[in-house]
C-alpha cells in the first residue's frame, strides 16, 4: 500500500535535556551531594524547515514541578510523562530533585527549591525561558514546598545563583499538607495503636522532615508549615486535593488553608478543586479535564 499523510503541524515536539546539575550541596553527614533537574521544552523542529516559526525560540514561561512522596524520594523523572501536556500548552517544565529528608532537614528543601528557580532565571536564554513568568507546582510533599515557594520569602535562599531572584508568579498546590502541626494532630493519637504504620514521631514523614530534638517537633513543626506564611507578596495559588484522602485529609490542610487565604483578602487570586473520589495522588487528578483546569489557571497568571 501506498498512500500520502497531511496530518499539519499545529502540535509542537517536546524535548527533553536531562540530569542536568543545577546545584551542589551536602547531605546531613557533610558529604558532597549533586543536585539536578530535567527540563521538557516546547519545540516546532526549526531545524528541519525551510522558513522557521517567527517565535520558534522566542522566551517560553516555566514551571518548576516539585515531586512528592514524603520528602523522601529523590526521582525526578517518576512523574516526567504526566507534564507533557504542559509543555504541549507552551511551557518550559522542569523537573527538580532536592535533599530528602534523609539528607537534609527543613529548611533545606525549600532551599533546593529557591535555587532551582534561580538556576533556570540564570539560564533563562539556554532553555527559552522567560524570566519574568515562572510558577511552581507540585504533589503532597512537592505541593507543602510549592505553596511555601509562593509565599515569595526572604530568608529560605541559598548562595547559589544568588544574583537572581527566587520569587514565583503562579503556584498549583496539589494535596500538599501545608499545615504540619494539623497533620501531626491527626498522627500523634495513633502512634499508640500498634497497627499503625509508626510509633514515634520523629519516624513520620513530617518527624524525618524536621529532624532534630523530638521533644520540640510539634512546636518546630509551625515553623515549616506555609499555612503560617500567607502574605500579601504571596503569589495566586491553584489548591486541588481529593474528598477521599486517606493521607492528607483535606479538612486538615487544604480546607483550613483555603480559609486563611480568604481570610487574607486573597480570594480573588485563590482558586481550590475538591477533587470527586480522589485519593492521595490518585488518577483523577491526571485526567486531561484536570490539566486544562491547571493549564487555565496558569495561563491567566503566566501569559
Amino acid at each position: 500500500m501506498k498512500a500520502y499523510l497531511n496530518p499539519g503541524s499545529a502540535r509542537k515536539e517536546v524535548m527533553v535535556r536531562d540530569r542536568i546539575i543545577y546545584s551542589h550541596v551536602t547531605d546531613l553527614e557533610g558529604r558532597p551531594l549533586d543536585l539536578d533537574l530535567s527540563i521538557l521544552m516546547p519545540n516546532d523542529n526549526s531545524l528541519t524547515k525551510a522558513v522557521p516559526a517567527a517565535d520558534a525560540h522566542a522566551p517560553k514561561p516555566a514551571l518548576v514541578w516539585i515531586p512528592g512522596n514524603g520528602w523522601n524520594k529523590r526521582d525526578t523523572n517518576l512523574m516526567l510523562g504526566e507534564m507533557v501536556e504542559f509543555a504541549r500548552a507552551g511551557y518550559v517544565v522542569a523537573s527538580i530533585q532536592y535533599r530528602s529528608s534523609e539528607e537534609g532537614h527543613f529548611p533545606a528543601q525549600l532551599q533546593d527549591v529557591k535555587t532551582a528557580i534561580r538556576f533556570l532565571r540564570a539560564h533563562a536564554d539556554l532553555y527559552e525561558i522567560d524570566p519574568e513568568r515562572i510558577g511552581v507546582f507540585g504533589r503532597s510533599a512537592g505541593g507543602h514546598l510549592a505553596a511555601f515557594a509562593a509565599m515569595n520569602l526572604d530568608g529560605f535562599d541559598g548562595e547559589e545563583w544568588s544574583g537572581y531572584s527566587s520569587r514565583v508568579q503562579a503556584c498549583i498546590d496539589l494535596f500538599g499538607p501545608v499545615d504540619m502541626q494539623g497533620t501531626m494532630d491527626r498522627e500523634i493519637p495513633r502512634l499508640s495503636d500498634p497497627n499503625f504504620r509508626w510509633h514515634r514521631l520523629e519516624d513520620t514523614h513530617g518527624g524525618k522532615l524536621l529532624g532534630g530534638d523530638p521533644a520540640t517537633m510539634y512546636e518546630r513543626a509551625r515553623e515549616s508549615s506555609p499555612i503560617h506564611y500567607i502574605n500579601p507578596g504571596m503569589c495566586p495559588i491553584q489548591i486541588l486535593h481529593g474528598d477521599s484522602d486517606p493521607v492528607v485529609p483535606v479538612e486538615v490542610s487544604s480546607e483550613p488553608f483555603y480559609q486563611k487565604l480568604v481570610e487574607a483578602g486573597r480570594e480573588d487570586q485563590t482558586e481550590f478543586y475538591i477533587v470527586r473520589h480522589g485519593g492521595h495522588g490518585s488518577q483523577e487528578f491526571f485526567q486531561d479535564s484536570v490539566k486544562q483546569v491547571m493549564i487555565a489557571f496558569l495561563d491567566r497568571y503566566l501569559k
